[in-house]
Parts: C-alpha cells; sequence; structure tokens
C-alpha cells in the first residue's frame, strides 16, 4: 500500500524555521509517521493480534480494523465490516478517503451498493488520457468500432455496426469541408448534421456497442482498445443527455457479465460514477447504475443481469430477506420504465416529479409497490418492439413472439427467476410473451423451477384472441408494412390461436391463479384513427376474474394514484397470492 502526504515546501531561510509553522510541521510529520506505522502492523499483522503496542487513538483504531475485517476470509466479517462503514457517519475526512484509497475490490462495490454510505468513500476517477491530436471524441468513438471483429455477427449488428461507421464517416467529411455523400447507408436527413452532428453520430455508435458489448469476446477488444476511458469521457460530457448516458451504462452492465474485467472496470473509475447514479432521483439512471453494480457484486450476487433486465426493488444490498419475485412485462411500443408510470396529469409538471413522488411516480412498481411489500424482488424487462416495419430499429431483426420468448427466458433466469415464487405482470403483448415463456419453460427440464414457482399472472388487456391493430393503421406505409408483433396479433393468426388453446390448458392443469383487466374506451394512434384496441371478448383468457377498466389501452396499466382501483386490486392479487410464501 502507498501512501501519498501532501505540505507546503519549507522555506531556506534558517529565521523562519524555529517560530510555530516549524513545531506545525513537525508534529504534522510524528503524526504522519504514526499514521503510516499504524497501518503497516494492522494491515500485515495477523488480524486477531492485540493492539496494546500500537500508539494510536481509538476512534483511529476503528478505521483500521474495518479495514482490515474487510479484507478477512471470512465472508460473514467482510460483509459485516462494509455494513458498517455504510453507516458510520462521524468520520474526519481523511478518514474516509484512508478507506477509499486502501479498500479492496469488493469492499468499495459494496460500499457503492449499500444505500447510507457516504460519498467519500469514493475518490473521483483518474485522470482521463489526452485525446490523440488532431482528433474527437466522435472519431475515436468510430476507430473503437471499426476494431471490434466484423465477421460472424448477426444482421442486427452488422446493421447498427455498418449504419454508425457510414454515417460518422459522413459527418467527419462535413465537418472537415467535405461533401455530403448520399446513398448505400447514407443520411436521410444530412442537412440535420450541421447542426448538432457529434450528438447524432455519437448516439449511432452507442447503440452499435451497445450491440457488440452483448458479445463477451467483443467486450474484451473494448476494454484493450481503450474503450472504458473513452465512454467515461463521453459519459461526463453528455451530462444533460440522459439517452446518450444510458446506452454507455448498458453498455459498461453489459461489460461487467464478464468476471474478468471486474478489476479493470474498477481501475477506470467507473464505481465512483455508479455510485453517484444510484443515489439519482431520477428511476431510469438509478436502475441503469444498479445493474450494472449488481453485475460487478460477486459478494452477495449469483444472479447476473442481462441487457434489458432491470431490478426495480431491491437496488442496494439490504438485509431484507427477498421471498418471492414480481416481474414486470410491456408491450408494443412500451418500455421497462414509461409502460408502468402513473396516469399522466396536465397539472403535473417535469420539474415537480422529482421533488415529490408521493404525488407523481415515473415507475409505480419501485415507488408504491416496493413499499407496501418490501419482501419481494421486483425486475422490469425491456425488449424492443414496433407497430411497422417502417419504424422498426433494426429492419433486418424481424423476431416473432417465439423467438422473444426464447430470449427473454434465457434472461431470466439468469437473473434467477424461478428460484423464488413469482407473479408475472404483462400489458398487451408482453401477456403473450408470458404465455409462451411459460409453454415453453414446460418443455425444457433446466427451466422446471421457472414453472414450479409460478404463483399468478395479471393480464392488462393482453389480446388473448387477437386485436384490430393489425388491420389499421396511421397511414398507408404503416398498412402496407405491419411488424411482425403486429401480424402476430391478428384476429386470424393460427399461431395466436394455438397458443391461446395451449395455454390455457396448461395453465388450468397448473392451477395459475389470474387476474385479467381490459379498456373500455378507445385509444387515439397519432392524429387520424382512434381504435379500441383489445375489446373485451379478446382479454378474456378463459379462466380469472375480467374487469373491465374505463381507460384506454395506454391507461389500463397506469394508476391515476396510489388508491385508485387499478392499483389497489393489483396489489390485493399480488398480497393474497404469494400469502403463504410472504408469511414463510
Amino acid at each position: 500500500m502507498k501512501s501519498y502526504i501532501y505540505v507546503d515546501s519549507v522555506s531556506l531561510d534558517d529565521r523562519e524555521n524555529y517560530g510555530i509553522t516549524y513545531q506545525a510541521r513537525k508534529e504534522l510529520h510524528k503524526a504522519v509517521r504514526k499514521v503510516l506505522a499504524t497501518s503497516a502492523k494492522i494491515l500485515r499483522g495477523p488480524f486477531a493480534d492485540p493492539f496494546s503496542t500500537v500508539d494510536v487513538e481509538d476512534h483511529e483504531c476503528a478505521v483500521w480494523l474495518l479495514l482490515r475485517k474487510s479484507q478477512s476470509g471470512d465472508r460473514a466479517a467482510r460483509l459485516q465490516a462494509v455494513q458498517e462503514m455504510s453507516e458510520t457517519h462521524h468520520w474526519h475526512d481523511y478518514q474516509y478517503r484512508i478507506i477509499a484509497q486502501a479498500c479492496d475490490l469488493r469492499t468499495l462495490i459494496g460500499l457503492a451498493r449499500s444505500k447510507e454510505s457516504d460519498p467519500r468513500f469514493f475518490l473521483p476517477p483518474p485522470p482521463l488520457p489526452s485525446l490523440k491530436e488532431d482528433s474527437s471524441i466522435e472519431e475515436e468513438l468510430r476507430q473503437l468500432l471499426a476494431s471490434l471483429p466484423q465477421t460472424e455477427l448477426d444482421e442486427c449488428i452488422q446493421y447498427f455496426t455498418s449504419l454508425a461507421l457510414s454515417e460518422s464517416s459522413q459527418s467527419l467529411a462535413a465537418q472537415k469541408g467535405g461533401l455530403w455523400c448520399f446513398g448505400g447507408n447514407g443520411l436521410p436527413y444530412a442537412e440535420s448534421f450541421g447542426e448538432v452532428p457529434s450528438a447524432t453520430v455519437e448516439m449511432f455508435c452507442l447503440e452499435a456497442l451497445v450491440k457488440h458489448s452483448e458479445i463477451s469476446t467483443h467486450c474484451d477488444q473494448i476494454e484493450a482498445n481503450g474503450g472504458l476511458q473513452l465512454l467515461q469521457r463521453l459519459y461526463q460530457l453528455h451530462k444533460d443527455c440522459p439517452k446518450i448516458q444510458r446506452n454507455i451504462m448498458r453498455i459498461i452492465g453489459n461489460m461487467a457479465l464478464n468476471e474478468r474485467l471486474h478489476s479493470t472496470i474498477v481501475r477506470s473509475g467507473w464505481v465512483s460514477i455508479l455510485a453517484e447514479a444510484m443515489k439519482s432521483r431520477r428511476i431510469m439512471e438509478a436502475s441503469h447504475a444498479a445493474r450494472t453494480l449488481a453485475n460487478l457484486d460477486r459478494e452477495t450476487m449469483r444472479e447476473k443481469y442481462h441487457d434489458g433486465v432491470y431490478v426495480l426493488h431491491p437496488q442496494y444490498r439490504t438485509s431484507q430477506p427477498i421471498k418471492a419475485d414480481v416481474l414486470f412485462i410491456h408491450g408494443l411500443m412500451g418500455a421497462a420504465f414509461k409502460t408502468w408510470r402513473q396516469q399522466d396529469s396536465e397539472q403535473v409538471l417535469t420539474e415537480k416529479i422529482l421533488e415529490d413522488e408521493a404525488r407523481y411516480t415515473t415507475c409505480w412498481p419501485k415507488t408504491w409497490l416496493a413499499r407496501d411489500c418490501p419482501a419481494l424482488r421486483i425486475i422490469s424487462v425491456e425488449y424492443d418492439t414496433s407497430l411497422s416495419d417502417w419504424r422498426t430499429r433494426c429492419p433486418v431483426e424481424r423476431k416473432s413472439i417465439a423467438f422473444r420468448s426464447n430470449e427473454l427466458l434465457r434472461k431470466l433466469r439468469a437473473a434467477g427467476v424461478g428460484d423464488r415464487p413469482v407473479i408475472w405482470v404483462s400489458h398487451s403483448m408482453g401477456g403473450l410473451l408470458v404465455k409462451k415463456m411459460l409453454l415453453e419453460a414446460s418443455k425444457k427440464p433446466e427451466m422446471s423451477t421457472v414453472i414450479n414457482n409460478t404463483r399468478g399472472i395479471i393480464f392488462y388487456s393482453v389480446p388473448h384472441h387477437g386485436s384490430h391493430l393489425a388491420e389499421y393503421s396511421v397511414n398507408i406505409r404503416y398498412l402496407l408494412f405491419p411488424s411482425l408483433e403486429v401480424k402476430e396479433l391478428s384476429k386470424d393468426s393460427p399461431a395466436l390461436k394455438t397458443l391461446q388453446d395451449d395455454f390455457l390448458e396448461f395453465a388450468k392443469d397448473k392451477n395459475f391463479q389470474v387476474l385479467n383487466f381490459v379498456e373500455t374506451l378507445p385509444t387515439y394512434i397519432g392524429s387520424m384513427i382512434k381504435l379500441h384496441v383489445v375489446p373485451v371478448e379478446s382479454a378474456d383468457l378463459g379462466i380469472g376474474d375480467l374487469i373491465p377498466v374505463d381507460v384506454d389501452h395506454l391507461n389500463i396499466c397506469k394508476p391515476k394514484k396510489k388508491d385508485a382501483f387499478l392499483y389497489q386490486r393489483t396489489l390485493q392479487f399480488i398480497c393474497e397470492t404469494l400469502a403463504k410464501d410472504l408469511e414463510n
């Protein structure tokens, strides 16, 4: 362990060396020698040794004892040391810095995942290397992307990589006075780059890097080529752009799935950034940071959270026993957070949301359900969907419900879903995914725990018998090119009928508890059409209560307030279905 002490230089004038200043410097050096001697004895000596020979104050001993205890060979002792550190709020500034400089990787990550940890435990990230001469962040991002393997990639990764490299080349040419190049994967709105070229191109590059970071060997290449530092520079530069920061966090979270990269991620200073983000009042920012830190925390976590799987509660280490899981699966054009927000109100201003979560929440499962049922692990899943192939994020990525269900099932099993009792909560097409996932899991012996531990399912306006959505659209191009997801929702879809028949028989056999909600009001799609997306007869699974609610399709899963019927009936179902599990 190295320690650095910085003091002012001493004057060479002998007349200045015998006053108060000289005596103060002398005492300071004695104190420094005492601290260094103490640290050497405690950190190098056996933990059980008495400290009678150490000439140090009691409150100083506590710091070094905790530090030594955090490096013990006993896991329980390590966890206790981190907890005691996180609950300490009376130390001097330098004492927190001692821990920050001397603690190991496990302790630092543990402190970052402890809710009450003082921010002084986290040193600022080390200085970033300078950009290459005559270069820019945008150009270095492009070089990082181009350095990654381009062969044996799936079509979607190839698409994002090609798009990012092509458009960044055009942007760079424009910045350097070159001509715009139209054609191939060229920009359909090149003029927009005249105003904000960098942020737009950076977003394309980041989306490509997100896809690459899902491949373990590509993560090694990103790290070896300075990606951790480059992404950190970009993160700090775009503090006012949450979307860019979230994509960067997704990449780091994917890299953290690889334990061999943990030490380099920590050394590059990312834990300090993540610890700060964890305390953000913005639920999306905190949840992305929580996912990354959970993947880094191999001391208390067996689960691994792949891209799109977010734990809403508990996000910190906790002594509260977790007895069951509740999973939220969104539908078409939905997302892990925005689908489950409180119903929008014209009176609620964005800046007020952060001030009073009791008045408005951007994610009611995290804000309301976690408080009402603290013994639950609450997970929300995100995946890309689209109404039309014209609007899909990756035009070559045509994912069926069957494909998505297998992909999500694999990710959820890695997150430990199936190890505890489970309730599934789904909206729209998300309910079809849940049905398909459970049917697929029933065919795989390694997924048997998912079936055995499923207690119940909540369906918010799920089109079990199809939807008129595939027959309507905002304009003619949507009508001509509905996405594969929408086609599978049409009332005459053979796959949908088979799914319904198979699942109904399966659910009855397993005695799953079921609650169905359905909208009664039409939904405005764009400004040209209103549509009753899921009629009452389509939302009837055939088992469980079917409850009509006077809202449209988008708001069927967004309660107006905590005491609204939608939330209270949902909470009642969860508590009753898990009653025995929560008591044990």
